[in-house]
């Protein structure tokens, strides 16, 4: 029997929540918003090219273990990250990492996680949670959208951990294993708003950042015509999954980065960084009520002025509300 002394928190994201709870083990406590906006993890991509359940692919964070990875890294911290191609190799290492005394971060697919509500299940392969000890052929769960401790047995996990579709987890496992007493946050700080700023406003790609907004806002004008009424649907109902449902959700991650904002302008001690705070935050409930309309249309409760156009404007407000934030943000020094 293993059980490690781990401390679980709720969090309001996943892969954020998972490294500051990592990291809170090893005694050093950082929040979730100075990690998120540390790792750079808010992002937007739109990709016609890849589909996820039939539909584009929408995503409002940075690719899976890209928070974990520059956070760490940013703050001089070792760490391990391992892949597998044999499921039964996957889990020996994952005993034999719980019995060193480090509690490991996993990525998993959700459809098949037993402790999740059958609402939550879907076939997302980008969640992340920690296991923390194993009893006989049960391991010890701490993950961040559960309220308390969880347990999954042997063969579930090493199922959820290998997955099958779109950014498949291949039974990848990471963990700090050697973390300072302190760290200088100000340096992190200011790397992780430049590389957001630069995603988001200078990647000269079209479907990246705010020229992804627009892009797709675009192409949403475009759905009704172009593919029928019930195509147009199922195509925006994806995007709405995706701001409002998968991990954290699009929205939800614009009020983690307005934390991050708020924060990091007390440590540096620059106010019209939390000024930029406010402004994410608007930025975060036009996108909640670009949802709210979305979501109307979608179950045919729209009124004829609530219409795919009216949806793209709002779509290109964002843009421009985001665009403002992160055109300051990349002059920071």
């Amino acid at each position: 029997m293993i059980e490690l002394n781990f401390e679980h928190r709720q969090a309001g994201h996943c892969e954020s929540g998972v490294t500051s709870n990592l990291l809170n083990y090893h005694k050093l406590s950082i929040s979730e918003p100075i990690l998120f906006g540390i790792g750079a993890g808010l992002f937007f991509s739109y990709l016609p090219f890849l589909k996820m359940q039939h539909a584009p692919l929408t995503s409002f964070r940075v690719w899976p273990g890209m928070v974990f990875d520059r956070a760490t890294k940013a703050l001089g911290i070792k760490t391990k990250i391992h892949r597998f191609r044999n499921p039964a190799d996957s889990m020996n290492k994952l005993d034999e990492v719980l019995a060193q005394g480090f509690p490991v971060g996993l990525q998993v697919g959700t459809f098949h996680l037993p402790f999740f509500p059958p609402e939550y299940r879907m076939h997302y392969n980008m969640h992340n949670m920690v296991v923390y000890g194993k009893k006989d052929n049960i391991y010890l769960i701490s993950d961040t959208v559960i309220e308390n401790k969880v347990e999954i047995s042997y063969d579930d996990l090493m199922r959820v951990r290998f997955a099958k579709g779109t950014f498949a987890p291949r039974g990848r496992m990471y963990y700090p294993y050697l973390v300072p007493s302190a760290v200088d946050l100000k340096p992190a700080i200011i790397k992780g708003m430049r590389k957001t700023a630069n995603n988001m406003v200078e990647v000269p790609f079209p479907l990246i950042g705010t020229k992804g907004i627009r892009f797709l806002a675009r192409q949403m004008r475009k759905w009704p015509q172009k593919l029928g009424d019930e195509k147009a649907s199922y195509y925006l109902g994806q995007v709405l999954r995706m701001e409002e449902e998968i991990g954290t959700a699009g929205a939800g991650f614009r009020f983690i980065y307005g934390a991050f904002l708020d924060e990091a302008g007390t440590i540096l001690k620059q106010d019209w960084i939390r000024e930029l705070a406010v402004e994410m935050g608007e930025a975060a409930n036009h996108w909640r009520k670009f949802s709210y309309y979305g979501s109307r249309n979608c179950k045919k409760r729209a009124k004829p002025e609530e219409s795919y156009d009216m949806l793209a404007d709002m779509l290109m407000e964002c843009a421009d509300m985001e665009e403002k934030v992160f055109l300051k943000l990349a002059k920071i020094r």
